[in-house]
């Protein structure tokens, strides 16, 4: 009986961690890397409404209140529920930042409309904020999260060594007990004892091939999605860091070189990241790197407007592209990881009942057995 307690109650525990993937750890996770994105969005709308020139168009005004108003709103998804403590300031921070991003955007924004060259300085101190407190302090947010994710999987998929000790503890009892009988009696089996054996027996097999099939569920989860997942967000990240080089570039109108080390640097990186990412992907960034390329050699050749046009035009265009197959990338390897996850929970549903019932019936059958036996010598 108390094989059967503590088996089925560390079944249920892989079932708890199951649901809490699935309701708690990868929707925070998710939250976060949505934070993120939005945050960068954000800069990089605000970047070009900048570059527009004057007063920008109603599009673009829009796209960044846009991600603002996702970047509140996955601020306060990876929020909610959070007991974590260092989780929670990090969130603070970002929420107090937020405010001061916003209003130096907005006074950048407020000289531009009159043409005062002191709007690019608090542009630059706006986008300063985002790449190195913003950013970085929501990037932390999501790869804590993220290791949540990580942890409560392999939890799921593990073998329960406690219930199993206890298991073949209680198989090599029996046997113990059906040695004693047949010396006392001389009879070679006890029915109720052969029962409780081949019930302990089949308990056993019932715990290993569940576990056993959940972990290969995870497994998958962990190979196709965690895994991948966080390939597509790093990547995402990079992008967009790439993005923020390139228009910040041309807000200082000063030397590109250290600009042009650093965009390259991330498209470098973000090519690595790729190397299983769909072709679609890999295209696009690489029509987006030609386009910066004719951006940097318009800078150099002295042609601002060319090379702003560039900038906002075809540069926006590909580099959209390459965040639309990510973001793509990202919601479909999300649904794979939930899919196996959900698969796993499945094959370990009915284990701790299962378990439990069959542990009842073991130690019942072996009280039957023995009980006449006992008798005899009461």
């Amino acid at each position: 009986m108390i094989a059967g307690l503590v088996c089925g109650a560390q079944l249920n525990g892989r079932i708890d961690e199951r649901n809490a993937v699935l309701t708690h750890s990868e929707p925070f996770a998710y939250a976060a890397q949505n934070l993120y994105a939005a945050l960068s969005a954000a800069d990089a709308a605000a970047a070009s409404a900048f570059l527009s020139g004057g007063i920008e168009t109603p599009a673009m005004r829009d796209q960044y209140q846009q991600a603002l108003a996702r970047a509140a709103s996955a601020l306060a998804d990876a929020t909610a529920g959070t007991t974590d403590a260092e989780t929670r300031t990090a969130m603070a921070k970002i929420t107090e930042q937020l405010a001061a991003y916003t209003a130096l955007v907005e006074a950048a924004r407020a000289n531009n409309r009159q043409v005062f060259p002191i709007g690019s300085a608090y542009l630059r101190e706006a986008s300063s904020l985002m790449q190195t407190s913003l950013l970085p302090e929501a990037e932390k947010v999501y790869g804590g999260n993220l290791a949540t994710v990580k942890e409560d999987q392999r939890a799921i998929g593990s073998l329960p060594i406690v219930s199993l000790a206890l298991l073949v503890l209680a198989l090599v009892a029996i046997g113990a007990a059906s040695v004693i009988m047949y010396r006392r009696t001389n009879r070679q089996f006890n029915i109720g004892l052969v029962v409780a054996a081949a019930t302990v027996l089949l308990v056993i097999g019932w715990v290993v091939v569940a576990t056993q099939l959940a972990a290969g569920e995870i497994e998958r989860s962990q190979t196709e999605g965690s895994e991948k997942l966080e390939q597509f967000a790093k990547a995402r990240i990079v992008a967009q860091k790439a993005r923020t080089d390139e228009t910040l570039v041309l807000i200082a109108r000063s030397d590109i070189t250290a600009g042009e080390a650093s965009f390259y640097g991330h498209i470098d990186e973000l090519g690595k990241l790729l190397d299983a990412a769909p072709a679609a992907a890999r295209d696009a960034v690489q029509k987006w790197t030609a386009s910066h390329r004719k951006q940097a050699e318009a800078y150099e050749d002295g042609d601002y407007d060319a090379a702003k046009a560039q900038a906002m035009g075809p540069s926006a265009v590909e580099f959209a592209a390459v965040e639309s197959s990510l973001r793509n990338g990202i919601e479909q390897t999300r649904e794979t990881l939930r899919d196996r996850v959900s698969a796993a929970g499945a094959w370990l549903a009915w284990s701790p009942t299962g378990t439990l019932v069959l542990m009842v019936v073991a130690a019942s059958a072996a009280v039957v057995g023995l009980w006449p036996r006992l008798k005899e010598f009461l």
